[in-house]
């Protein structure tokens, strides 16, 4: 081929190229097809309802990133070190205020990763989870007490509503550097799980249980936290009708103090205040846990302060006007006081022996004895009856309380055994002497 001939060549190799690609775009069919098959052939099929609550989610929904709060159990495991505060209350406020507001990041800050362990921090979780925190008003954080003088002491925060039992979370607190921080936080029971005599039984844990009864008047379960062999009956049931008709009531501030902590005897010093919260007045206790057992029992009671700020309180000064005394025969002995020439029961008589009945009913073979006296006023033959009417007003009242007859001895003993002289040294009438032998003596011989 002559080299005039190739431009003719390469524009035939064109035009075959252009004409292969037209038929090839005539013969090929359109996508219409492939896209829109037809549909299938009808087949009636049952429908199934789906309940809501078990139908799937929404794919768009499942595959959406949701940002979600952190969880009280995420919260809690990363509490860090824990706060310190120069205030003790004003710290376990702030454990409250951030309980109640679901912050439990803020709350695991102020309490610490040493006293969150996986139990607590798991308990806590739940205890979120079945509802709102919420604490009682006006003080939702109270001091137990000290175990330690100005290093170591216990406080709670008190849930609204909750029983006795499960009322409180328990913290106990260390002083370093004059800053307090949690040591140990210690939940209530959950509401499967019985609720205990004491939630903690270390020796403040038991002194304070044994209170806390005493204070809602549960003479048994009082009884529960002492030992009986060195603890009477009566002085449970004095110390009951003590804070009944004193009014008195813990101290907000160290209602409990140690006085000194040994390996198995413990002394605590109990602060109270009247019903006005006026005054102090305070008593003492030892409690005692026996060589190889794990148990505190309160093992002395020393009322003489109380007794002696009660006689002047309610005695009107006469420190010999007192709802226990020492029982010539051993033990101790209430004492009910009545007006002049009169076997007629007082409202305060009657709330004193709500408390002995609430004692001799749980036991139908516990007995006492009742004894009645006048002062020397009168005949001796007028005495004896009138002495043997009040003996009997109490019996009948503890009858009509629901003791049983058989439980109950009387004894008329007139004018024979006063408790103070009637009469001065020089023949003088002795007012308040006789008043205080106007009265029946109930000694629980048990």
């Amino acid at each position: 081929m002559s080299r005039s001939q190739l431009p003719l060549l390469a524009v035939a190799l064109v035009i075959g190229a252009l004409a292969t690609l037209l038929i090839l775009l005539r013969n090929h069919r359109p996508p219409a097809e492939a896209e829109n098959p037809p549909p299938p052939p009808k087949v009636d099929r049952p429908v199934i309802e789906v309940p809501e609550s078990d139908a799937p989610p929404m794919p768009e929904l499942a595959e959406q990133e949701v940002d979600t709060p952190e969880s009280p159990m995420d919260a809690l495991q990363n509490a860090g070190v824990g706060l310190r505060s120069a205030n003790p209350g004003e710290l376990i406020g702030k454990i409250g205020e951030a309980l109640e507001a679901g912050d439990f990041a803020t709350a695991g800050r102020l309490i610490g990763k040493g006293a969150l362990d996986a139990e607590t921090r798991a308990k806590l979780a739940a205890m979120a989870g079945a509802g709102p925190l919420r604490f009682a008003r006006p003080e939702p954080a109270r001091e137990v007490g000290e175990m330690e003088i100005n290093a170591r002491s216990r406080w709670a925060l008190y849930l609204d509503g909750a029983e006795p039992g499960r009322d409180r979370i328990f913290f106990d607190l260390v002083r370093d550097q004059g800053r307090w921080g949690v040591q140990s936080m210690t939940l209530p029971p959950s509401a499967d799980q019985p609720v205990p005599k004491a939630v903690l039984v270390d020796s403040l844990g038991i002194a304070d249980a044994f209170l806390q009864a005493v204070l809602r008047q549960e003479f048994e379960m009082a009884k529960e936290f002492v030992d009986s062999s060195k603890v009477s009956d009566a002085k449970i049931a004095g110390l009951c009708i003590l804070f009944e008709e004193g009014g008195y009531k813990l101290r907000p501030q160290k209602p409990l103090r140690a006085m000194f902590q040994r390996e198995n005897l413990s002394g605590y010093l109990t602060n109270v205040l009247a019903g006005d919260g006026s005054e102090i007045a305070q008593f003492s206790m030892t409690l005692q846990r026996p060589e190889g057992e794990p148990n505190w029992k309160v093992a002395e009671i020393n009322l003489q302060q109380l007794l002696a700020d009660y006689a002047r309180r309610i005695g009107g000064g006469d420190v010999h006007y007192t709802p226990l005394l020492k029982n010539p025969k051993g033990g101790d002995t209430l004492v009910l006081y009545f007006d002049f020439d009169t076997a007629t029961l007082t409202p305060r008589t009657e709330r004193q022996l709500g408390i002995v009945a609430d004692l001799l009913r749980t036991d139908p073979g516990k007995k006492l004895t009742i004894s009645g006296h006048t002062d020397a006023l009168g005949t001796e033959d007028y005495n004896q009856s009138l002495s043997g009417r009040r003996a009997r007003s109490v019996k009948e009242y503890l009858v009509t309380s629901g003791v049983a007859e058989d439980q109950i001895e009387t004894v008329a003993a007139g004018q024979t055994a006063p408790r103070q002289p009637n009469f001065t040294e020089d023949g003088e009438d002795n007012p308040d002497g006789r008043r205080v032998n106007r009265r029946s003596e109930i000694y629980l011989d048990f």
